[in-house]
């Protein structure tokens, strides 16, 4: 963890230049914050983010592997709830829906290639939400609360309608099988792949968690890790440990699924 009088960031951006360009004018702007890590990949950014602690986080919304957003949920998960979460700007090409969503979110963005007088605009809020944190005595727990909904605001915006699936098409050896969705526990991230668990099968299929979810139903498949997608139906009992996080048992299965912060707003009683 850095200790450092002055604010700290890490920058995440798969374009080296652009990347540069950033670092120069934040140097430019506001010459006490010191730049920690400048990374090229989501991965790069979740681990660099829980080992430095920073205080701004700077994520390209598209990289390779996870993407911002993904980054951004990611070290949600691992946080450590003591300290402070890192104050998050993302970094975009210009997208109208993706600035209607951050607007939304109330997440600050920036426009690539850097804009000096839109990036001006982020160094004043950012300075001030930092002002207004180091006021606030109790503001590691708040900051994450307050990181976790805006975060389930943005993951949470609406997005181009997609057919909704009912059948996987499943390629096994020459043949294809055919699952019925209806059929799904849930599914499961594990690396360019989904594994697909029924109740008594398991399966791979070539395509990933981003590109599914916007396909399932979402009133009847629950995302509840950024790996996990869950068939609520299948859902037997959630429980909660002593330190605050959930677990999910399903009927016939001895498996626990966790359920990560972003997703416990879920799981409450009637």
């Amino acid at each position: 963890m850095m200790n450092s009088p002055h604010p700290t960031a890490l920058i995440a951006e798969d374009e080296p230049l652009l990347a540069e360009n950033l670092r120069v004018e934040l140097a430019r702007l506001w010459p006490e914050l010191q730049v920690v890590a400048c990374v090229l990949h989501g991965q790069a950014a979740v681990d660099q983010a829980l080992a430095l602690k920073p205080s701004i986080c700077f994520l390209d919304i598209r990289m390779p592997g996870l993407s911002g957003l993904e980054a951004a949920a990611a070290m949600a998960e691992d946080w450590d709830a003591t300290a402070p979460f890192p104050l998050l700007v993302f970094v975009t090409a210009y997208d109208q829906y993706a600035l209607q969503a951050f607007e939304h979110a109330a997440i600050d963005y920036v426009l690539k290639p850097v804009q000096p007088e839109r990036l001006a605009h982020t160094v004043q809020r950012l300075r001030a939400a930092l002002a207004q944190r180091q006021m606030t005595t109790t503001s590691a727990p708040l900051s994450m609360q307050a990181a976790v909904d805006q975060l389930r605001a943005l993951l949470g915006a609406p997005t181009p309608a997609a057919p909704t699936l009912r059948l996987l098409q499943i390629g096994v050896g020459n043949s294809v099988l055919m699952v019925p969705v209806d059929e799904v526990l849930y599914f499961e991230a594990a690396d360019k792949y989904v594994r697909v668990l029924t109740a008594d099968k398991e399966h791979l299929i070539r395509l990933s968690l981003r590109d599914l979810l916007p396909q399932l139903d979402g009133q009847r498949f629950w995302q509840i890790h950024r790996s996990v997608v869950v068939r609520a139906e299948a859902i037997q009992r959630a429980v909660r440990d002593d330190t605050g996080r959930l677990t999910l048992q399903l009927h016939g299965r001895d498996e626990r699924l966790a359920v990560s912060r972003l997703y416990s707003h879920l799981f409450k009683s009637m």
